[in-house]
């Protein structure tokens, strides 16, 4: 069954910011403009996380939360509270009214879903729920190779949405006859703990249905994988070409 999520704001750019962030898993996402709207909201749809800003019209963040806590049915419902301020006086206050975390505006999608994942399990969309468009987000076809283009930044909603369309575009390679994959990383700038888990799930996904892999990555990037046990054996090409040829 779908998460829940209620995003509470006055702004739509922040409830879009929201939406967007949660949109590679499994998520309804449910939104109001104002405290009232969001409690109305709660009530009707019992949401497992609520995103809720302070500032609003109406009632505001702090009222809404008074509101929740309030109620037998909504209270244990876990809060990110969204504030402009990060001072020690707001953070502190903020603490005091019960919420399980907080995030400082302006924030990216990412710090978001950092935030949630401790409060709520989120799980990746199925096959199918949005493979298509991070497939061409991703994939890209060279001749006889099949290339995964990787960005700058590998975050948790990248690695989902990788992961998402990996399945089917694999299966995809091998119906058409083509058995060969380039991973390209010439523009990841720094290792992560997301990268390295993607990595062998991307190899470990070639290895299931036989298809051959190589990898490609700049020099610095090459020594700081030689650095972590699960990635020091994986040869790194400098180039296409060398991949290209190396199969």
């Amino acid at each position: 069954m779908a998460l829940k999520v209620l995003t509470v704001d006055d702004s739509k750019t922040i409830r879009m910011i929201v939406k967007k962030a949660f949109q590679p898993f499994d998520c309804q996402i449910f939104e109001a403009e104002n405290g009232v709207e969001g409690l109305s909201a709660a009530s009707r749809e019992k949401p497992d996380l609520i995103v809720l800003d302070i500032t609003m019209p109406i009632m505001n963040g702090v009222e809404m939360l008074e509101r929740l806590k309030g109620d037998g049915f909504l209270k244990n419902i876990p809060v990110i509270m969204l504030t402009a301020e990060s001072g020690k006086d707001n953070v502190m206050r903020i603490v005091k009214m019960g919420i399980k975390d907080y995030v400082v505006k302006p924030f990216k999608g990412e710090q978001l879903i950092e935030r949630a994942t401790k409060l709520v399990t989120l799980a990746p969309k199925k096959a199918g729920d949005g493979s298509e468009e991070a497939s061409k987000k991703y994939f890209t076809v060279d001749e006889e190779f099949q290339v995964l283009v990787l960005p700058e930044k590998i975050t948790r909603q990248v690695a989902v949405e990788v992961e998402n369309c990996l399945e089917a575009n694999f299966e995809q390679l091998v119906r058409s006859g083509m058995n060969k994959v380039i991973v390209d990383m010439r523009q990841v700038k720094e290792i992560s703990v997301s990268l390295i888990k993607l990595m062998m799930l991307i190899i470990k996904s070639c290895q299931k249905v036989n298809l051959r892999n190589r990898i490609v990555g700049t020099p610095t990037l090459c020594n700081e994988l030689k650095e972590f046990k699960e990635t020091s054996d994986i040869p790194v090409d400098a180039s296409l070409e060398e991949a290209k040829a190396g199969f």
